[in-house]
């Protein structure tokens, strides 16, 4: 039987040129650089290899820390057959060519270790078609993804496995890289420490692309060190990892709300920036930072809205960069501003009466009386004009008859709802005392 997928991508003639990054790739796992909560000792990797009982696994995070690398090792470490496929490369078809492979492999005594790249890119039924695979122990699955799996992966697929986070590389992991790259190299990189730092930032946590960056600068024929603007004229900076429909989306836009719903206006401004630095569309940001306005600042400072709205205009007649000036403005605004949610949180729990009270009428003193058949129903009868009741207020009930009165709206002493709320207490003593 043709082992159609069983062929290493490392599988080069040794004369062959090969990448830094490959010439680079771990011997073990002890080789790892990074990675310590899954691959320590006491971590889950480690528990599993002393144990001798490796489940199957899902890798989640960012490109270039080494998901690829760490299920390779996995494999020679456990004795089992590294396979390894794309989600974005392969159909139904070659699927049943691995696990009819991996059947066969295993009447002759040996395991697969299926190693699929990008996994949340099948489908749920492409997903589903691994389970009997896995649980007869055809397969050893080891999947990777970018992708939130809570959202993107089966629950059936994620019963079956165990996920770990692999973490962006930090600044001291990716020096450790540039050390041990200069040590293949036989040189050290012409940088002055600024620059080299410089160098290490441009990665982003990716160790792959950081290598790339290194084998850019080794080729590089200079005299001398060069400075962080020689470096950066000659590199292009790489754009940070930012997917405007994936994770990276949504959890920007989670530290952008935040910030300013905690009043901090240079966080807010930071994580503004760093969408716009990733492409978002600033009509995105427009609708979201008006949203916050009416969520979290409220009545507190009801201009707050105004000033969102008006930013929004102002980027619309001013388009890009100029626009994103007014809307960066609004979102300082919010962040500085008096926050209240009494509005949202009285919205949601009028939502919840509406729902329970089903479809009670409202009371027949208020409803309107335009035929006499309604008027001898009762209609609009008992009816207190406001206008001409003391004070301009009625204290009648305007809630369905027999339904106990709630108290929805809860203003703060806050900016403008302390206001509001010495009305409302005002109002409340009135019509306890006219009922």
């Amino acid at each position: 039987m043709s082992d159609l997928f069983d062929q290493a991508p490392d599988a080069v003639p040794d004369s062959a040129p090969r990448p830094l990054a490959d010439r680079l790739r771990p011997k073990s796992l002890s080789d790892v650089i990074g990675q310590e909560q899954v691959l320590g000792e006491q971590a889950p990797l480690g528990v599993m290899l002393s144990s001798g009982s490796l489940s199957s696994l899902i890798f989640w995070g960012p490109p270039g820390v080494g998901k690829t690398t760490i299920a390779r090792l996995l494999a020679d470490e456990t004795d089992l057959h590294f396979v390894q496929i794309s989600a974005i490369f392969t159909g139904v078809p070659d699927l049943k060519q691995v696990f009819e492979q991996a059947k066969h492999r295993r009447a002759n005594g040996q395991g697969t270790l299926l190693f699929v790249d990008e996994i949340h890119r099948f489908n749920k039924a492409q997903q589903d078609g691994f389970l009997p695979h896995m649980e007869d122990g055809t397969i050893l699955l080891v999947g990777a993804t970018t992708e939130n799996p809570s959202f993107e992966l089966n629950a059936a697929l994620l019963s079956r496995s165990q996920v770990l986070v692999l973490e962006r590389l930090s600044l001291a992991d990716l020096e450790r890289m540039a050390q041990r790259a200069e040590a293949e190299l036989g040189r050290a990189l012409p940088l002055a420490g600024a620059a080299r730092e410089a160098l290490l930032e441009m990665s982003d946590g990716d160790g792959r692309a950081l290598l790339n960056l290194i084998e850019q600068v080794a080729a590089w024929k200079v005299e001398g060190k060069l400075d962080t603007e020689a470096l950066t004229t000659r590199l292009m900076r790489r754009a940070a990892k930012y997917d405007k429909g994936g994770d990276e989306h949504y959890n920007l836009i989670s530290a952008l709300h935040k910030s300013v719903r905690g009043s901090d206006p240079d966080a807010a401004l930071y994580w503004y920036a760093r969408m716009l630095e990733g492409g978002e569309d600033p009509r995105y940001l427009a609708r979201r930072i008006t949203r916050m306005a009416v969520e979290d600042i409220g009545l507190a400072d009801p201009q707050a809205q105004t000033v969102c709205l008006h930013a929004w205009e102002t980027y619309e007649r001013l388009g890009s960069p100029e626009g994103e000036l007014a809307l960066g403005q609004a979102v300082t605004y919010l962040a500085l501003a008096p926050k209240s949610n009494a509005g949202y949180a009285a919205y949601k729990a009028a939502m919840r009466e509406a729902k329970k009270t089903g479809s009670q009428p409202p009371p027949k003193h208020i409803l309107n009386a335009p035929t006499k058949l309604m008027k001898e129903q009762g209609y609009g009868e008992g009816y207190d004009y406001d206008h001409d009741a003391e004070d301009g207020f009625s204290g009648q009930n305007y809630f369905p008859e027999g339904m106990k009165r709630p108290v929805l709206y809860q203003p703060v002493e806050r900016g403008f709802e302390r206001e509001l709320k010495r009305r409302l207490d005002y109002f409340a003593k009135l019509r306890a005392k006219r009922n």
